[in-house]
Order: C-alpha cells, then sequence, then structure tokens
C-alpha cells in the first residue's frame, strides 16, 4: 500500500505541473504549438488543429508511424470497439484521411507497417469536426505516401529466469512502395509471439479453516502467431481510390501444467493439464471509392473465416494407482461476410452520409468430452448441447449530418436502424428476429488553440461470441456452461465527455468521463435447477474516469526528460442473478495506475527510463464460487536504448522489478454463494520472476 500511495501520490503532482506552470516558448523537438494546415492529399484540411512533422520525433529515433504517435503528448491509441461488423468508426486512427476497412489488423499492426520515412505528418483533430459518422474526441490522421521502396524490421527476443522457454521468433519484417499510381507493401510478422509461466505453491482449506491439501504447480506456454498480410492501393489522378487487403495466419498456441498434490490421508498425486489451441485464419477485404453526382460513393466488402480447434487434457496419477483423467475438445468454424456502402455528399451547410450494411456471420462446433478408462484410452461420453451452429444474418441504414455552429462549436447526428435475425441449430435450435435503434449526437468545443472539449451521446449494440450459445466445459476449473439459446447481444446508452488541455512547451492532459446505461449485460447466469450459462442480466451501469497527462521537463531545465501518467477508474453496478445483491462486473480491472519517464540524453544517441503500473480487479462469479486471480499488483521495468549502433536501435530492457506474482484467492461453496456454506478456499501465489527483453529494429 506504501508503493501505491507514492505512485499516486506522484502522478497526481506530476499531472499537476503544467496548471501551475506558465507556458513557455521553448522548443523541445516535442511538443510544437498548435497549428492549422491545409496541406496535400491525404489531410483533413483546415479542421486540423494541431500537427507534428517528422522533425517532432527525431529524438526518439522512430521506425515506422506507431512509434512516432505513441510519442504524441497524452494521445491514447484506440482501437475499433467490439461493435457489429463494420459499422461506424470507433477508433481513433486515420490513414490519409480515411478509415481502414478491415477487422483482422488491430491498429498497432497497421501502425507499424508505416515506415516513418513515409510519414509527412500527423495531425490531431477533434473527430465531431470531420466528416466521418461516429468519430468524437481526439483524432489522429496519420498523412502518409511512399515514393519508393524502403522496408524495416525488428526482432524482439525475451528471455525469463524462471519456468519459462525462452522467446526467440518475436519480430516483423515489412515493406512498402510504389509504381505510378499503386502504392503497395507487404509484412510477416510474429509481433504477437509470446512465452510465460510462473510456479509455486497452492493451499486448499476447508470451510473450517484447516489446510486439506496442498499443490506445488509448474506451467508455461508457447504462444506464436505468424501472420502474412499485404494491401494495395490504386490511387490515380481524381477522386477515385480502390484498396485491396488480406492476410493468412497461423496460430499455435499451446499450454503445460504439472504439480504435484498431497494432503492428510491420501497418497501423492501427480497432475498434469495440456491445451491445444493452434487455429488459422484469413481475411479478404476491399474497397472503392469513387465520384457519383454531387458527392462520393465507397463500397466495402469484407470477407473473414477461422478455424479454431481446441483439446484440454487433465491426467492425475496417484502414486503406486491408476491414472484417471478427462478431456474436452471443440472445433469451431467461424465465417463472416460484409458487404456496405456509404455515400457522401455537401448540403445546408454541411456534410451527409448515408450508409447500408449487410453482414452475414456464422458459427459451426462440433464438441465432445472424453473419460480415461483403467487402459489408458479415452472414451466419449455424450455432450450434446456442445454441439450446433449459430448465424446471424443482419442489415443496418444510417444516415449522419454534421456541420458547424459556430466557428467554435461544431455538430454532429446519426441515426438509424438495425434488423438481425438469429438462428441456432443443435439441442433446442431457434430462430429470432430483432430490430433496433441505432444512432449518436456529437458536439465538439474549441473555445481556444490550446484547449477543446466534446460530448457524444450514442446507443451501441455489441457483438456477441457466437460460442457463448453452446455448452462448454473448463475441467481444469471443474466448471460447464450449459447452452443458452436465448443470448442476445449487449446495448446501451453511453455517455462520453472528453477533455484536452495543452500546456505549451509543457505538455498536455486529457481526462474522460464515460457513463453507460446497459441492457442485457452478458455474464454467467442459472438455467435449470442446478446450472449455469452465458446469459443476459437486464440493466447495469458504468462510471469511468480516465485521465492522462504527458509533462515534458525541458522548460525545467531537464532537457530531454518527459513523465506519462494515467489514472483510470471504473465503476460498475448489476444485480447479481444468483443471489440479488448488487456487484460490479466479473473481472472488471476497475483500478489502473502507471507512471512512465524517459529520458534522451542531449547530446547523444543514448536514452533510458522506466515505468511502473498498479492493478486492481473485481472477482468472476459464478453459481457456486467467487474467483479471484491477477498477477501484479505492481509491474515496474527499466530500460536502456542507443539509436544508432550500426544504423540500428537497440533496446535492452528488465521487466518485473517490483516481483509481481501470479496469484488466484478462490472460495467454492457446496451450493448457491451467499444462501451455502463453504466448500473449500484455494489460495495461489506463484513466482514469475524478472523478465529480460532486447528490440533491435532497423530500416533498409
Amino acid at each position: 500500500m506504501k508503493r501505491l500511495a507514492s505512485l499516486t501520490a506522484m502522478a497526481a503532482a506530476l499531472s499537476a505541473v503544467p496548471v501551475l506552470a506558465q507556458e513557455a516558448a521553448v522548443p523541445t523537438g516535442d511538443t510544437p504549438p498548435p497549428a492549422s494546415a491545409e496541406g496535400p492529399a491525404g489531410g483533413i484540411g483546415s479542421a486540423a488543429r494541431q500537427v507534428y512533422t517528422p522533425a517532432d520525433f527525431t529524438r526518439y529515433a522512430p521506425n515506422n508511424a506507431y512509434d512516432m504517435l505513441n510519442q504524441v503528448p497524452s494521445f491514447q491509441i484506440r482501437d475499433n470497439e467490439n461493435l457489429r461488423g463494420l459499422g461506424q468508426a470507433t477508433g481513433n486512427v486515420l490513414f490519409n484521411g480515411e478509415r481502414p476497412s478491415n477487422k483482422g489488423d488491430d491498429m498497432y499492426t497497421q501502425l507499424s507497417r508505416i515506415p516513418a520515412g513515409n510519414v509527412e505528418r500527423i495531425e490531431i483533430i477533434d473527430g465531431a469536426t470531420l466528416d466521418i459518422p461516429g468519430l468524437s474526441g481526439q483524432v489522429a490522421n496519420i498523412v502518409y505516401r511512399a515514393d519508393a521502396f524502403s522496408g524495416q524490421f525488428s526482432w524482439k527476443p525475451e528471455f525469463r529466469a524462471h519456468y519459462t522457454d525462452p522467446l526467440l521468433t518475436r519480430g516483423d519484417v515489412s515493406v512498402r512502395g510504389r509504381s505510378g499510381n499503386v502504392e503497395y507493401e507487404a509484412a510477416l510478422s510474429n509481433d504477437d509471439a509470446r512465452r510465460s509461466g510462473a510456479g509455486g505453491p497452492t493451499i486448499i482449506y476447508d470451510g473450517a479453516g484447516q489446510i486439506i491439501e496442498r499443490r506445488r504447480d509448474v506451467w508455461n506456454t508457447h504462444y506464436d502467431t505468424p501472420k502474412l498480410s499485404g494491401r494495395v492501393t490504386w490511387d490515380p489522378a481524381g477522386d477515385t481510390v480502390a484498396n485491396l487487403g488480406g492476410h493468412y495466419q497461423r496460430i499455435y498456441d499451446r499450454y503445460y501444467e504439472d504439480g504435484v498434490r498431497t494432503g492428510p490421508g491420501s497418497s501423492d498425486r501427480l497432475r498434469t493439464v495440456y491445451e491445444n489451441e493452434d487455429r488459422w485464419n484469413y481475411e479478404v477485404s476491399g474497397d472503392l471509392q469513387f465520384g457519383v453526382g454531387p458527392g462520393k460513393l465507397k463500397l466495402i466488402g469484407l470477407r473473414r473465416f477461422s478455424h479454431e480447434p481446441y483439446a484440454q487434457e487433465i491426467i492425475t496419477t496417484p502414486e503406486g494407482g491408476i491414472a484417471t483423467g478427462d478431456r474436452f475438445a471443440q472445433t469451431g468454424d467461424i465465417g463472416e461476410t460484409i458487404g456496405r456502402g456509404e455515400y457522401q455528399w455537401k448540403m445546408f451547410g454541411g456534410d451527409w452520409q448515408l450508409s447500408g450494411e449487410a453482414a452475414f456471420n456464422t458459427l459451426d462446433n462440433v464438441a465432445s468430452i472424453a473419460v480415461l478408462d483403467p487402459s489408458g484410452t479415452f472414451v466419449d461420453q455424450p455432450f450434446a448441447g456442445g454441439t450446433g451452429g449459430v448465424s446471424e444474418d443482419r442489415y443496418e441504414g444510417l444516415l449522419s449530418f454534421g456541420r458547424k455552429l459556430t466557428d467554435k462549436l461544431n455538430f454532429q447526428i446519426v441515426a438509424g436502424a438495425e434488423h438481425s435475425t438469429i438462428t441456432q441449430t443443435g439441442v433446442n435450435g431457434l430462430t429470432r428476429s430483432f430490430f433496433r435503434p441505432k444512432g449518436s449526437i456529437s458536439l465538439a468545443w474549441t473555445p481556444t488553440a490550446d484547449f477543446d472539449a466534446s460530448l457524444k451521446i450514442r446507443r451501441r449494440v455489441l457483438q456477441l461470441s457466437f460460442y457463448d450459445f453452446l455448452a462448454r466445459a473448463f475441467l481444469n476449473d471443474g466448471n460447464q456452461n450449459e447452452s443458452n439459446n436465448d443470448l442476445r447481444p449487449q446495448q446501451d446508452w453511453s455517455y462520453e465527455a472528453e477533455i484536452n488541455k495543452k500546456f505549451g512547451a509543457w505538455g498536455s492532459t486529457k481526462i474522460m468521463l464515460i457513463h453507460r446505461e446497459v441492457e442485457d449485460r452478458v455474464d454467467v447466469i442459472p438455467v435449470g435447477v442446478d446450472g449455469e450459462a452465458v446469459g443476459n442480466i437486464a440493466k447495469a451501469k458504468v462510471n469511468a474516469i480516465d485521465w492522462t497527462s504527458t509533462i515534458n521537463l525541458d522548460p525545467a531545465g531537464l532537457k530531454g526528460v518527459r513523465v506519462d501518467t494515467r489514472m483510470l477508474y471504473q465503476n460498475t453496478s448489476l444485480r447479481d442473478p444468483f443471489t440479488g445483491e448488487k456487484r460490479q462486473y466479473s473481472g472488471l480491472n476497475d483500478t489502473y495506475i502507471s507512471l512512465g519517464l524517459r529520458h534522451d540524453i542531449a547530446g547523444t544517441d543514448w536514452a533510458w527510463g522506466g515505468d511502473a503500473e498498479y492493478s486492481h480487479y473485481q472477482p468472476n462469479y459464478r453459481r457456486n464460487q467467487i474467483d479471484k486471480v491477477w498477477e501484479g499488483p505492481v509491474w515496474a521495468s527499466v530500460f536502456v536504448e542507443h539509436k544508432n549502433v550500426m544504423g540500428l536501435t537497440v533496446r535492452a530492457q528488465v521487466r518485473n522489478i517490483a516481483n509481481a506474482r501470479s496469484k488466484r484467492d478462490r472460495t467454492i461453496y457446496t451450493g448457491v454463494r451467499g444462501e451455502s456454506p463453504v466448500a473449500f478456499v484455494e489460495e495461489r501465489d506463484r513466482l514469475i520472476g524478472p523478465i529480460f527483453s532486447l528490440s533491435v529494429r532497423g530500416k533498409f
């Protein structure tokens, strides 16, 4: 608690520094004053309020657009939300003034494929001032162009002191170029690869607090995600632009756990757990934009598919006895096909867009459970609820209008609806249809060049995981979900405010306030006499505040020193479906505090720094248990970097210097929690240990 208090006090004090200080026009190479820019193609035009050029990032020696955007003061990259289909833009990054027309790549992947040398500038604007429906708050527009062939690469090995194999396969390579009117890119990436592990004791107590079992387990994972991707853009003279892209990815995901269990009156038992989730997926997407009448029409198409086998085996072998075990396996094939059209034009002093979208989603799943017989062979058992199919046909139409109300106030409204039909096959197959209004209202206020605020009210419909309709077993924890044909997508009224304040050479700060009135919250609910399944809770609420600050200490005489802070607090409320009591969301990260320091040493190619973060989580709730699993609570790291080692940027980092551990506190009841005695309590405390990583980045 002393460490947390110190972090909190330091973050609050540093965030307050710009408020107390006077603005100073001291050039830092990091935070240029706000500026408007008409700029070349790909820019937002006069809507841009702040522009960063490559010179503003020189001291960081960036390799790509992600490295650059990551250094924009107080800007947090936000991926598209888990909404349905393509829909409106919900992320906060644009590429040459356009939102990406794919779903398989996150913002990090897309930004990291753009070499820093291709970036002409980064524009920071308020989304509500643009003619792209759905955007609000700070949005970054990456203006880039490839005039010649170029490439970049990175290699990021990692080594852990305990329980884990070295990670040598993490890295990426990408190329980009242009030939006439055609710009192309290709990439091979395994950036998401990881090796993780932990080991240590677990103690089991009975309801009276007596130790009934001791466990010592060690687990580790092997995870690799090689992805081959490419994209071609055709941009001839005029208003026609076409994009075609896609990827193919293999995912190799293995989990291994070995443990010994001992207890009074029983022999020692060796227990092994093995999971295999190797799978593959692909995506193909394209868009074509051209002028039609008074406006422009954009046609978008997308197809993606994922083949997802999964198997979990648990075998327990008593000393001198016969092994027993269980196996759960399933194979799911998930497909999504989307067609979308957007027509934009200007009328009545504002920007209009009419959009229509058709999306077709499918899941075909086959599941089985097996028991290990005395001969060592797994024998299949009936598990009908896990096998079946789910499909949804969805159609959406939206009309948007946005314009300036005054020189300092912008307004945008989106209104429409969706109609969907969900069909489930298998046990108790069911077909249901829904009609849901959708839309949003946004206001953006910019009274001065260094202050802006925005407000957005919207009706959201979230995406479902089709697996949640079907039964599933979780053998390692002794849990099982039943099938539930009545599952519905979560919806909410979302109220979001964003306030941004710049402090010249000192940096900037941003506060986001969020309130949501939720309907059909997806959670675990009771079914039947003593079963449970993924289902819906009628009402819930969410409140959150997210405060980020960047403080440049150049004006204070500390040249090249920068501090980044973030404090996130979330409070949620729902009525527990088992006990009727109010509680927070299962597994919610309700508190997050981070503090980062970077010092680029003036006149040298050296930089050093570190960061620390604290997280607090809510437990997960099921019918007969309260289960809290977390790592931490404090993660901290230090790094040293040289920006020119034979033309390469090399960074060495040590993570987990505060000894974050892998922990679990689980209470199991004999029946419904809250009204039944405690069956047993599980307390886990596993060592993770220090993590050593190296990053080598270069260009060619």
